[in-house]
């Protein structure tokens, strides 16, 4: 066996650089969150020579001359000055290894001054090894990194190409310049301007900087405030209809640090369920505030990890927050009154039925607190989330709303509706769609009738089987369905709803979903019957309505709480501005 020996400082370094310097993204964001915890207004991002150049300029406080060597060893920091200390941290740094790392890796010069100097300090580092002098410069930092790897050939073929490195950091400087709108941002890729967002600036114009004007409209304002347990949650969360096509616009901040956050993200999840399509994804902007004594940053050296002291309660209140943002959307010409009851009028035969009781709208009337009892943050990931009590609607009358103007069917699918500003296209089936499945959903017995008479249904064995494993499931949601032999079933009872569906299509649908959910877990399984129920009990696309019969379903449309698009995700409605019809004329307003 060899001999034990102290290794050497940079060794150590380059050791502890493989945790915190991945690559070249990871310099940038060490860098740039040093800048902001320097209290600078400006900061200039510059990239270059496959992104193994990098350049950090702010007009931050700038680093002491005594204290430029000790900036550039390991675990040396101004942000801790004890051990107290760890469990209030208000900096987005605070390890004290970056530098250190970095200098290990790169070539590094440092060119810095503070407010009570008239000189400033030049620090050039190879290997660990650092040489200050003095230099005359503008208050702030310089840092440039060049070089990075140079040392480290192994690491260096495991960097993608330089499209695909600079995209990470430029997604890593938009998510800085989201949470820091009071902040300058410029971002430069050999010597060209990819990101420039201007300093003073709320969150709502950072968004349109780094984007775009035509998002704006997009978005609903998420601003919520629990001042007994300390949080506030604010930003914005784009409506139902407006997707995109990765999680990539998923921001979210913990006291205006980016986070990878599985509450967080379980929250956004389930506020967003059932109203968009597969594969397609919101665009969030959020910044939880908390206090330091509720959560512990110290989890991982990329400082992207939190725990929460309750993250049960988190859950809730971010789920809350954009479950009303969310369904705060009503038609702007409603009155807010008390909800009244209403039945589902199906197009072709009225139901006898119960009317829909609500309780008196609250501002989250349509929220509940869900207990998660999960002991750790990795347990949203595996765990469903039960409701304590059954989510209920809050519905406006349709009698509050200005009366529709319907100008007909087109293709006998789609009901056009004149707005004052625009057209308003329908697809009368998920429109209907929508409004039973709320309906349904927010019953806590959900009607049902039984059959006198009813066919005989040929299945093979397994689908048998596996409707009299699902029994429990499907009576909760109104249905009976008898086992008559291995091979055979009759419907003994189905939803009100679906009294003049055709029962072999809904069993077929019923069963495919049910063989979608064997391994799921059990409120996918529900979702999928109760989703079931509400297509197969909903108007076709191709049968011809009367005017009543659309007004019926563009009123009920308007009283739910997601009328953009479907259970299944897919858009209701799409409106064509009185503006562009004119513009395509050539007509001025």
């Amino acid at each position: 066996m060899k001999r034990i020996k102290q290794l050497s400082t940079n060794l150590i370094n380059q050791i502890a650089a493989g945790e915190v310097i991945e690559r070249p993204y990871s310099v940038v964001k060490e860098l740039v969150e040093n800048s902001i915890d320097a209290g600078a207004s400006k900061i200039e991002i510059s990239v270059s020579n496959n992104c193994r150049n990098i350049r950090i300029a702010d007009n931050g406080s700038g680093i002491y001359p005594d204290d430029i060597q000790l900036a550039f060893t390991k675990h040396a920091t101004s942000k801790l000055s004890d051990e107290t200390g760890l469990f209030n941290i208000n900096t987005l740094g605070f390890r004290g290894e970056a530098l250190a790392s970095i200098i290990s890796i790169a070539k590094v010069t440092c060119t810095t001054r503070t407010a009570d100097f008239d000189f400033g300090t030049k620090v050039e580092s190879v290997n660990s090894v650092v040489n200050a002098s003095k230099t005359g410069c503008a208050q702030g930092t310089i840092m440039e990194v060049n070089d990075l790897f140079f040392n480290q050939p192994a690491r260096l073929k495991f960097l993608k190409n330089e499209k695909t490195e600079f995209s990470y950091i430029q997604e890593l400087v938009q998510a800085l310049a989201l949470s820091h709108p009071d902040i300058s941002f410029t971002l430069k890729h050999n010597n060209s301007v990819v990101l420039s967002a201007a300093q003073n600036s709320n969150l709502i114009t950072r968004i349109s900087e780094i984007y775009s004007n035509d998002i704006i409209k997009e978005l609903k304002e998420i601003n919520k405030e629990d001042k007994l347990s300390g949080l506030k949650i604010t930003g914005f969360a784009s409506v139902p209809s407006y997707t995109r096509s990765s999680k990539k616009s998923v921001y979210t901040f913990i006291n205006n640090r980016t986070v990878k956050c599985p509450v967080l993200l379980k929250a956004i999840d389930t506020a967003y369920k059932n109203m968009l399509p597969s594969g397609r994804y919101p665009f969030i902007v959020l910044n939880l505030s908390i206090g330091n004594d509720d959560i512990d940053v110290n989890v991982h050296p990329t400082k992207r990890e939190v725990r929460y002291k309750n993250p049960n309660q988190i859950f809730n209140f971010v789920y809350s927050a954009i479950d009303f943002a969310l369904n705060a959307v009503k038609n702007s010409s409603a009155d807010s009154k008390p909800a009244q009851p209403i039945n589902i009028i199906p197009i072709t035969k009225s139901i006898n039925e119960e009317p829909f009781k609500t309780d008196e709208p609250t501002q989250n009337s349509s929220v509940f607190p869900i207990n998660m009892n999960f002991k750790s943050e990795k347990e949203f990931t595996e765990k469903p989330f039960v409701c304590q009590k059954p989510m209920e609607i809050s519905f406006e009358n349709p009698a509050n709303f200005k009366k529709i103007n319907i100008i007909g069917q087109f293709k006998n699918t789609y009901i056009l509706v004149e707005n004052e500003d625009n057209l308003e296209i329908i697809d009368q089936h998920i429109a209907q769609e929508r409004y039973i499945y709320e309906k349904l959903k927010s019953e806590k017995q959900i009607a049902s009738q039984l059959l006198f008479i009813s066919d005989v249904m040929d299945l093979e064995a397994t689908d048998v089987d596996l409707l009299e494993n699902s029994k429990n499931n499907l009576e909760k949601f109104g249905y009976k369905i008898e086992k008559i032999s291995n091979t055979q079933v009759i419907f003994k009872k189905i939803p009100q709803v679906l009294s003049n569906a055709n029962l072999n299509d809904v069993l077929s649908e019923l069963l495919t979903n049910l063989r979608d959910s064997t391994n799921s877990k059990l409120d996918t399984i529900e979702e999928k019957i109760l989703i079931t129920t509400s297509c197969k009990a909903s108007v076709k696309a191709g049968e011809k309505l009367t005017p009543w019969q659309m007004e019926e379903i563009v009123k009920n449309l308007r009283t739910t709480k997601n009328p953009y698009t479907c259970p299944h995700g897919r858009p209701i409605s799409h409106f064509i501005p009185y503006k562009e019809v004119a513009s395509f004329f050539n007509r001025s307003l």
